[in-house]
């Protein structure tokens, strides 16, 4: 049987075979290029794409602003990330993992880098007083919910997401894995919100912030096109609690930035003020 693969005794990368990935990806880390970051006017500067991770600071950034912390104002340079802009130095040194959303609060004396998306939620629901409850049973929900995100989307985005609908070819066995793994994970959150309004509980909170981006969007079908496949209409629960988030005008605006693609209203590339935002909603069709 020529077609099993059978490991080698030290596994060495085969830029070959690496899929649309393969020209950035590399089992190596730090700077492969010189490049400084750019610098807005707004304390909050974030530097990202609006992937999945992405969206969830953007998001977290418009739900503040709507709650009238106008200190939450920022600005937002896209990261090519198919480009290899991760890699630049200057981004580099903020985030040595080279992966986006990164943040640099320069609010205070020092800069501060914060990255990891589920930290940088955390950071600016901390620093702000907002989306986390101080109430420690019900602060512990939250906290249950955003770490099970981190843990369980890279199953739904590195695990399906990439063999579903990246790989240079499609095989059954990873893909029925990942497909039943992302189920279980969709009839989690069902199951959660047969009896709540929201992930954790009754309010809305960081924990809805972080789940939405990836599970919202794909029983919402803007995620692998995969809704048909995965049977997503059967997660009612997980139905109405991702249209609901949908209208929030906060996700609305929070989840078009740092995209560079589709229709003008769809995506901004860059955002530094309200009215950037503003000016690509207003083309949506009516």
């Amino acid at each position: 049987m020529s077609n099993v693969y059978v490991p080698p005794k030290v596994w060495t990368m085969d830029s070959e075979n690496g899929g649309q990935w393969a020209s950035i990806n590399r089992p190596d880390s730090g700077a492969r290029h010189e490049k400084e970051l750019p610098l807005g006017e707004h304390p909050i500067q974030l530097y990202s794409m609006g992937t999945p991770n992405g969206q969830k600071v953007t998001i977290m950034l418009e739900e503040l602003l709507a709650l009238g912390v106008k200190e939450a104002e920022y600005d937002a340079f896209l990261i090519r990330i198919g480009e290899g802009d991760q890699f630049g130095s200057g981004f580099v040194a903020v985030n040595p993992n080279s992966k986006i959303p990164a943040l640099v609060d320069r609010s205070g004396d020092a800069a501060i880098n914060v990255f990891e998306s589920g930290n940088i939620l955390f950071y600016l629901a901390e620093k702000f007083g907002h989306l986390l409850p101080t109430d420690v049973a019900a602060r512990t929900q939250v906290m249950n919910w955003l770490f099970w995100l981190q843990g369980s989307a890279p199953y739904l985005g590195g695990g399906f997401g990439h063999f579903y609908a990246y790989a240079p070819e499609k095989f059954e066995y990873p893909i029925n894995r990942f497909a039943m793994e992302a189920k279980r994970q969709l009839d989690v959150l069902d199951k959660q919100l047969a009896n709540h309004t929201f992930i954790a509980g009754e309010e809305y909170s960081i924990a809805d912030i972080a789940i939405w981006p990836w599970y919202g969007n794909l029983v919402l079908n803007n995620a692998y096109d995969a809704a048909e496949f995965l049977d997503v209409q059967s997660y009612q629960h997980v139905q109405r609690w991702a249209k609901m988030m949908a209208q929030r005008p906060a996700v609305q605006r929070g989840r078009i930035v740092n995209r560079p693609f589709g229709e003008e209203w769809e995506g901004i590339e860059e955002r530094h003020s309200a009215a950037d935002i503003d000016a690509a909603l207003a083309k949506k069709p009516q």
